[in-house]
This record gives C-alpha cells, structure tokens and sequence, in this order.
C-alpha cells in the first residue's frame, strides 16, 4: 500500500477563470448606459416637438422677409448710388457757378459816395413805425452788400426805441460789416460842404450823383404827418438838399415820398446802370403804380419790372 498522497491536479489560473466574466461585466456597464444615452435623446426628440415661442416665431419670420427682400434691398442700394452721384455732380455744378459768383465778386467796385441814414426822428415815431424803419434798415443792409458798387453806408443818431427794437428783434445788428453805426449826428461826423439831404420838397433836382459826396436819407416813417420836415431841417442846418429826378421819367399814382430802402436802392442801382429811367424801374414796387413818363394812358406799356412791395406803407423822406 502506498503512503503518497495522491497529486492535486493544478489549479487553473484566476486570471483564466475570471476573464470570461470580464465581458459580462463591461456588457453590464454597457448596457447600463445604453438607456441613460436613450433618455438623452428622447428627451432632445421631445424638445424639437415642443411649440415655437412668440420670439422664435418672430425671428423666423423676419429671417424669412429678409430673404423675401433681396432683390428689393439691392434695388434701393442702386439707386442709393446713382442718388450720391447725381448729388455729386449737382455739387460740382453749384461750386462751379460758386466760382463765378466768386469772379464775379472780384469785380466789384466799392463807391466812395457816402450814403447816410438820419435816425434823428426817433421821438417823432411810434414803436409801429419804429419797426418799419428797422425793416427798411435791414433791407438797405442787404442791398448794399450784394451791390456791385456797394456804398459807405451810416446810420447815424443811432439809439432811442431803434436801438432798443434792433438789440430785442436783430441782436446781429452788432456784427454788421462795412457799415458804421454812430450815435454821433452826421454834422459831427461829414463835413458840411459834403453833405445832401435827399428830399421831395427841395426844388432842387439831382442829375447826377458826386461820389465825392455824403447824401442824406431821412429814417422817418411818418404817413405824411409831419411834411417837408427833412427839407426844413436841411434849410436850417444850411446844408445843400435835392431830390431824386422821379418827375422826369415816372408818373406815379401815388404820392413822391419813397421808402428810405426804396431811396437807398435807388442810388445803388443808378450807380451801376448810370440811367436814372432804368434805376428807378428796377426798384420801384408795383403798388406805386409807376410808369414811364409819357406813356401814362398807353394800358399796353404800363407793365412795370420793378419789385413787389414787402414793406407797409412806410415813406422815408
């Protein structure tokens, strides 16, 4: 009988024995995570099936008007660009007839004839009238910077109830160029042999203007109230006076006395045309029912080229 213990057989491996479950447990964990995967994209599915909101809609909407409006938006940027090059070449014309204005203006020729306004009647006025003579001002400001023989232009005995509407209504006034506003009295200012009042009453009548001189435009607006105080005044002050040559070249319907800017407008006119018929035609408002000498019960030459009348009925001198 035999004492040896009968051998064992060998022991399989554990790494033999465990990994066929290995799978098993990997294919656990997988399928475990397959459903996890699954909810994900059900509940992605389910976020597409769910309804649009008001903005969304909105979006969508205006994405979809915005491919609509393709072509219309390229239209309108066509003629966007034909629009900037019609307003460029517009440009270059306006400078270009700038420029000819500019030529022009090197052209002009100040006068050396001094052209005064007296507003010395300041108490013989009231505010209403005040402001017609400050209207009046403005335009004869204005005619004589674009004036080709602009004049040397005062305002003198400045101050009163104009000066007080002009600083209210015109503050600018301050800034003015190439005129001299004075509180001065023009005696004190020109000297006497220089100096014209320009008046309907005188009985003297100009023919000519001496650029040498300093002439006199009475700043009164007075409906007539107060006749011939322009001439009285020069009599007493013994200065020379004369009125414009109105009688021999136009028939008016109504009264001699002009505005101070229709005045002033005339000179400016007669400056650069030197024909007294044609100064006055050009200036004279249509309410004055002006024709030329002459030719007064002619219906067929009563047209009159002058201005409309933007004034009241305001008289100078």
């Amino acid at each position: 009988m035999s004492s040896e213990t009968p051998t064992e057989s060998p022991a399989v491996p554990t790494e033999n024995t465990m990994s066929p479950e290995i799978p098993d447990v990997e294919g656990k964990v997988q399928s475990s995570d397959n459903p996890v995967e699954r909810r994900e994209a059900g509940s992605d599915k389910e976020e597409c099936l769910e309804p649009m909101s008001k903005r969304q809609r909105k979006k969508l909407l205006k994405q979809k008007q915005w491919e609509e409006q393709k072509d219309l938006r390229r239209q309108k940027r066509k003629e966007k660009r034909q629009k900037r090059k019609l307003e460029r070449q517009s440009k270059l014309d306006s400078n270009n007839e700038g420029n000819d204005r500019k030529r022009m203006r090197r052209e002009v020729v100040p006068s050396t004839l001094r052209l005064i306004v007296d507003c010395s009647f300041d108490d013989l006025m009231v505010l209403k009238d005040v402001k017609k003579l400050h209207k009046q001002i403005q335009r004869c400001y204005a005619e004589n910077r674009k004036a080709f023989h602009p004049v040397q232009f005062y305002l003198t005995s400045h101050g009163g109830q104009l000066k007080s509407n002009m600083n209210e209504n015109d503050k600018g006034w301050v800034n003015w160029k190439d005129i001299q506003i004075r509180t001065e009295h023009y005696s004190e200012l020109i000297k006497k042999e220089d100096l014209v009042y320009l008046t309907s009453d005188s009985p003297d009548v100009l023919s000519e203007l001496d650029e040498k001189k300093a002439y006199v435009i009475g700043g009164l607006v007075d409906h007539n109230h107060h006749k011939g105080i322009t001439y009285k005044k020069a009599v007493e002050q013994g200065i020379g006076h004369a009125q414009l040559p109105l009688g021999n070249f136009v028939k008016m319907n109504s009264r001699k006395v002009l505005a101070v800017n229709h005045v002033f407008e005339i000179i400016l006119a007669y400056l650069e045309k030197r024909d007294w018929k044609e100064a006055f035609f050009s200036v004279l408002p249509q309410r004055k029912g002006a024709v030329p000498l002459g030719e007064a019960n002619d219906p067929s030459k009563h047209t009159l080229s002058g201005k409309e009348d933007e004034d009241d009925d305001s008289d100078g001198n």
